[in-house]
């Protein structure tokens, strides 16, 4: 059984020819909003993609955007441990998302701010913790200690990218990042294998977009190339990533073969336009992997 804890956002997406540059207005198209934010979001790629039983631990403002968030999160089979925040808006997230399908997002962190080492339910039952960066650090720290007091398998999702403390680090047994993220959190130059060999946690998966993934486990390294599709938007394809390999990793998989797996289900969420609404089924991705893997090896 996997928790969650981190931040759920209401989306408001518009579609722009590109993505606007500082001091650049931009004439956008379509508006639409969408549920979202990096832990609700890990967490529905959690239960729908991955097919793991799926707590999150989230913090809602006393709105009318809360209540729907809830609600969805209830319908992904996602179980909720939710904190209200009094007088307090539930956080929000701006994105533009450019035709070549890449995106610029703004958070205004709301209700998420609220979430604190307080909150942490018990944690009997629970094999892993997974987390990200739209919390306060504290609060981070807080849960990554008690989880791995209690023999829990700490995931970090370092995302936005930060620097991290090294205490924090001490008690994260698997760091996912992007590029960006990984040039962050160590002094690499921007040289990825060097970064992973750097980061002081036992396994660290960086993910590269259309180029797939890679990893150190120890002094295991493993490389998973990427999956053509036609993207349209490349929102929460990191954050379906991050819940399906969590969810392939409890499940028993090796890191290799759950690199693989969460790699299908991110570049699928590439082809839909949202977050979570862009979040594949598991039988979807098990469908993608066989008609991928039959057309590898005729």
């Amino acid at each position: 059984m996997i928790l969650v804890a981190g931040s759920a956002n209401l989306d408001f997406v518009v579609r722009v020819p590109h993505i606007a540059a500082p001091g650049e207005t931009v004439l956008g198209r379509d508006f639409q909003t969408f549920c979202g934010g990096k832990g609700a979001n890990q967490a529905v790629a959690c239960a729908r993609a991955g097919g793991a039983a799926t707590h999150l631990l989230v913090a809602l403002g006393d709105d009318t955007f809360g209540a729907s968030l809830g609600a969805t999160l209830q319908r992904a089979n996602v179980q909720l441990h939710s904190v209200l925040v009094p007088e307090c808006a539930t956080g929000m997230a701006f994105i533009s998302v450019a035709d070549d399908a890449q995106n610029a997002i703004t958070v205004a962190p709301g209700a998420n701010a609220g979430l604190r080492a307080c909150h942490l339910p018990a944690l009997d039952g629970f094999t892993h913790l997974l987390m990200q960066l739209e919390i306060p650090l504290d609060t981070v720290l807080a849960y990554a200690r008690a989880a791995h007091a209690q023999g829990l398998q700490v995931v970090l999702n370092a995302a936005p990218a930060r620097p991290l403390p090294e205490e924090l680090l001490t008690h994260v047994d698997l760091l996912i990042v992007n590029e960006a993220e990984l040039a962050c959190a160590v002094p690499s130059g921007g040289d990825v294998e060097l970064g992973l060999a750097l980061v002081k946690v036992p396994c660290v998966v960086v993910t590269l977009g259309a180029q797939g993934c890679r990893a150190r486990c120890g002094t295991e390294w493993h490389e998973v190339p990427g999956l053509a599709v036609k993207a349209v938007d490349s929102t929460a394809a990191g954050d379906t990533f991050c819940g399906v390999l969590v969810a392939a990793l409890a499940a028993g998989k090796t890191l290799a073969q759950a690199m693989h797996r969460a790699n299908a289900a991110a570049a699928l969420a590439c082809t839909r336009l949202g977050a979570q609404a862009s979040i594949p089924t598991l039988a979807q991705v098990d469908t993608f992997l066989l008609s991928h893997d039959a057309a590898a090896n005729p």
